[in-house]
């Protein structure tokens, strides 16, 4: 039986790097409302740790009937499984696995105090090692290998600001990224000089997390994923995540075949482009002994060019959801959001794409 954890303030508890950390109140009300979510992924009798079961019933009730004609399945079949309290774990016999978004400290320490077994929670080491590969330098020394004809992305970490400096002299307007953040946040746009403000947040990253992540400046044209899972026999490929983004924070994904993505991209670029690069990252990237989902973000540029690995996430992504509830039909094409009015809600509508 596995326990699963919806746990959306991972990226921030990974750059903090401390066991008992608050995550900001936006984090824990999007954990509060949709802690449901793992349900879409779940196995029978696997059990979804909430924090109200009573809402995430009714919640789940209201998704699984609108997700069952989608995906050609019969309500009888589809995803019997548990939610509880995590007052309510301890005891639970038969838990001998834990699976949340994302792993870090945190989370752990959460799960300890509540007297989950340590013998199923990950060491210090993993935990290092998956905040080790979470560094955006990760994304970075991955990209060389999967420059090809056709594709475009650099990124360098700098360890001072004279040497953001001297990379704003080569390339005119840059991008700044914190090497561990969340989406949308640690992020700053350079545009021809530092100013006081760029030059103090520099001086802060480089104080608590050693370094700054500088980019050339690409003008996107369109953002997508591809999704995959690292298991004992190596990377397994899970499919294309075509997303929507506003200033750089998640906004939306599109429900549809993996045979309609390929084709909404190949209007961009060369699907075999995009299928050698799958493969590249398949058998180039090395993730020691990091085992689950992982996504790597991409976009296409200005001039149909190809930017194969802007970052990579070492946890389950807003991608892996659409593709457990991507439709079975290629005339079906839906797209899901997360909404916020009051509480945040899990939204799927229909679209008509052109």
């Amino acid at each position: 039986m596995t326990l699963h954890i919806f746990n959306p303030e991972h990226d921030i508890a990974l750059a903090s790097n401390l066991s008992n950390f608050t995550a900001p109140h936006a984090g824990r009300q999007l954990r509060a409302d949709l802690g449901l979510l793992p349900a879409l992924w779940a196995e029978e009798g696997d059990i979804i740790l909430v924090e109200n079961v009573e809402y995430a019933t009714k919640a789940w009730k209201r998704l699984r009937q609108r997700l069952v004609p989608m995906l050609g399945i019969t309500c009888s079949n589809a995803w019997n499984n548990s939610f509880q309290r995590l007052e309510q774990l301890v005891p639970t016999p038969g838990i001998t696995r834990v699976n949340p978004w994302g792993w870090d400290k945190a989370i752990r320490q959460e799960l300890v105090r509540k007297g989950i077994s340590l013998s199923i929670l990950p060491s210090d080491e993993y935990l290092d090692t998956i905040r080790q590969l979470s560094h955006r330098q990760t994304a970075a020394q991955l990209l060389p290998s999967l420059q090809m004809k056709g594709t475009v992305g650099e990124a360098f970490l700098c360890d001072s600001i004279q040497a953001v400096e001297q990379q704003l002299k080569v390339y005119q307007r840059i991008v700044l990224k914190a090497p561990w953040s969340s989406s949308g946040r640690g992020i700053r746009f350079i545009n021809g000089e530092l100013n006081e403000y760029h030059r103090g947040w520099i001086h802060n990253l480089l104080k608590s997390q050693g370094g700054v992540m500088v980019e050339p400046y690409y003008c996107k044209v369109k953002d997508f994923g591809m999704e995959f899972e690292s298991t004992d026999n190596g990377i397994r490929y899970l499919g294309l995540s075509l997303f929507h983004t506003t200033n750089g924070a998640y906004t939306g994904n599109i429900l549809a075949t993996e045979h309609v993505k390929r084709g909404l991209l190949s209007r961009y670029v060369s699907v075999d482009l995009i299928d050698c690069v799958k493969e590249k990252i398949c058998n180039t990237l090395q993730l020691g002994n990091y085992r689950g989902p992982f996504g790597v973000d991409m976009m296409i540029v200005s001039g149909g060019l190809l930017h194969p690995c802007v970052e990579i996430n070492l946890r389950r992504t807003m991608g892996h959801i659409a593709l457990a509830i991507s439709p079975v039909e290629d005339d079906v094409c839906k797209v899901m959001r997360i909404d916020y009015a009051g509480s945040y809600k899990l939204r799927i509508r229909k679209i008509y794409l052109k």
